[in-house]
């Protein structure tokens, strides 16, 4: 287990989504917090790859969900949010949670957001070399425009072990940047197609179960809101998620860019995405100090 303050930090993870057109991009952070808690990985950054200032609000009550901010010691995790395009209308998995009061937010005007490039880029620049993943769960807009920015390739090289990408519509909506991403990241990049999504989708019954510690979770709001009754969801940004950190355990297995799994892993790969997604909030990890060196 890592002790924070004590030699290298557990690996720094940037997640860029288009969150509230699908359920699976809140269940990949909800996943990626679970991982958190474990000291497996940490949550280094949080963008909207979309331009949507209630998209990114309803990212912000997700994260203050999850770490309690904010805390004085540690600040806020600042949301990145794109401002190309025009401001799509919400989604109702957006709607069903911004429009409750209850759940605490810092969001409420485009000047509470971050630039998503410098957030990224911050993000990337302040991990040890090799100890940073990207998870991007949208389209390509922001990470493009992070390739963009001068002197930054040899820094992805540097810090990035790699970055996984849950293919689909939305990654596809901005084809211009999804070229761009696949022609010119430095890091390797594996890909989670839509059909890997399909096939192992996040159980509909855990919703109820095992989400079942909070009688006001943003998750079971808007999944509740994007469909309701006993359903399975597609689930391709949870395996890109569960992919990046736990590369090691074998849950996939990578052919060229593309994940493929086999089929007699899939229940284990649904029992990591129930045990992960449904973990209670831990709070955010200390701030990472490296240790000093006696005098």
């Amino acid at each position: 287990m890592q002790i924070y303050g004590m030699g290298k930090p557990s690996v720094g993870v940037v997640y860029d989504a288009s969150f509230g057109s699908t359920i699976d991009s809140a269940l990949a952070l909800a996943l990626l917090y679970g991982l958190q808690g474990k000291n497996e990985s940490r949550i280094v950054s949080v963008t909207v790859s979309k331009s949507c200032l209630n998209a990114a609000i309803f990212a912000n009550i997700l994260v203050r969900f999850y770490t309690g901010e904010p805390n004085p010691f540690t600040g806020l995790t600042p949301i990145g949010l794109s401002l190309s395009g025009k401001m799509p209308e919400d989604t109702p998995i957006i709607a069903s949670v911004v429009g409750k009061s209850d759940y605490p937010r810092d969001i409420a005007k485009m000047n509470d957001t971050a630039d998503p490039v410098a957030t990224i880029r911050n993000a990337l620049t302040a991990q040890h070399d090799q100890n940073a993943l990207v998870v991007l769960a949208g389209p390509a807009t922001n990470l493009a425009d992070v390739l963009a920015l001068p002197g930054i390739k040899p820094v992805i090289s540097a810090k990035v072990r790699r970055l996984v990408i849950a293919a689909g519509p939305d990654f596809d909506s901005d084809p211009a940047a999804a070229k761009k991403l696949l022609a010119d990241w430095p890091s390797p990049i594996a890909i989670a197609d839509p059909e890997i999504g399909a096939a192992i989708p996040f159980p509909g019954a855990a919703i109820e179960k095992d989400f079942a510690w909070s009688d006001k979770h943003p998750i079971v709001q808007a999944w509740h809101a994007n469909r309701t009754g006993d359903y399975d969801a597609p689930a391709t940004a949870l395996a890109a998620a569960l992919y990046a950190v736990r590369t090691d355990q074998n849950y996939f297995t990578l052919s060229g860019r593309q994940l493929s799994f086999d089929p007699t892993q899939k229940e284990k790969i649904q029992q990591a995405y129930i045990e992960l997604a449904s973990t209670k909030p831990v709070g955010r990890p200390p701030r990472f100090r490296p240790q000093q060196k006696k005098q």
